[in-house]
């Protein structure tokens, strides 16, 4: 798969419904969009190991237990605590020849697998770390895919949250925290934590990649296109970033004048 086909590929996904939405394949379109013409079939095949897997063990496991014990104990996959900062633990491919990655990451073949067997679940942003929510017959539970699928308490959520800086009014709403988001959400979560390291290592190459990334996953939000103008004038690529702030143009009344001030500067520049 070359990069023109994985972005035609994210294309379709950003325009299909949430309920429609392809994660395993838009998680490896977005991989091969990074680093292009590998073999997506490591990928393809242990989500296709943890469908199988899963539904054998829902007949006789709770639906929280069956999701990490066939993730975790059955197809090793874990958070990798050695190497945490790897570029490979966010590429969906890597992850899966590895059986390590970040929580967002381990979360693709999570959701992936959940939706194949009939199990509900769904992904939860919360501050600093990526979860899943699977619904049980006594309540929503959430697992954590980089600490083994380890089911965490109630009172472990709000201390995690504390020390991510929220409130103690919002750390003791379970409903807040474990408020799940769409499976387009959660692998746009994976594209900001990418956005981030690559601003951080100023590679802004690949900053302008994972932004185009969520644009074109998520085609109603303008933030991303601002995010790629920004990365393309740090490449000096001022009539790229001009056509980035243009496609952003119109997208959000609320962020008008900004954007406007932004591409004023970027068109001086250039002229």
């Amino acid at each position: 798969m070359t990069r023109e086909e994985a972005e035609r590929i994210l294309t379709a996904a950003g325009q299909a419904d949430d309920e429609a939405f392809p994660l395993l394949e838009a998680a490896i379109a977005c991989a091969i969009h990074d680093h292009p013409l590998r073999d997506p079939e490591p990928a393809r095949a242990l989500a296709r190991n943890a469908c199988e897997r899963l539904k054998e063990r829902l007949g006789g496991e709770s639906p929280d237990d069956a999701l990490s014990e066939t993730l975790c104990a059955d197809l090793r996959l874990n958070g990798d605590l050695i190497n945490y900062d790897h570029p490979a633990n966010t590429d969906i491919i890597q992850v899966a020849e590895r059986r390590r990655g970040l929580s967002a990451a381990l979360a693709v073949f999570y959701l992936h697998a959940a939706r194949h067997a009939g199990v509900a679940a769904a992904g939860v942003d919360f501050p600093g770390h990526f979860m899943v929510r699977v619904e049980t017959a006594e309540g929503p539970v959430a697992l954590d895919p980089f600490s083994q699928g380890r089911l965490i308490l109630p009172s472990e959520l709000t201390r995690r949250a504390l020390r991510a800086g929220l409130t103690p009014h919002v750390a003791d709403r379970l409903d807040i925290l474990m408020a799940p988001v769409t499976d387009r959400q959660s692998l746009i979560r994976l594209q900001n934590v990418l956005f981030s390291r690559a601003i951080r290592d100023r590679d802004y190459e690949a900053a302008e990649r994972s932004a185009l990334r969520r644009a074109l996953l998520d085609p109603e939000d303008h933030r991303p296109w601002l995010d790629v103008a920004a990365a393309r004038e740090k490449q000096g690529a001022l009539a790229g970033s001009l056509q980035a702030l243009s496609r952003a143009h119109g997208l959000d009344g609320a962020e008008e004048a900004r954007r406007f001030t932004t591409f004023e500067r970027v068109r001086l520049q250039l002229n």
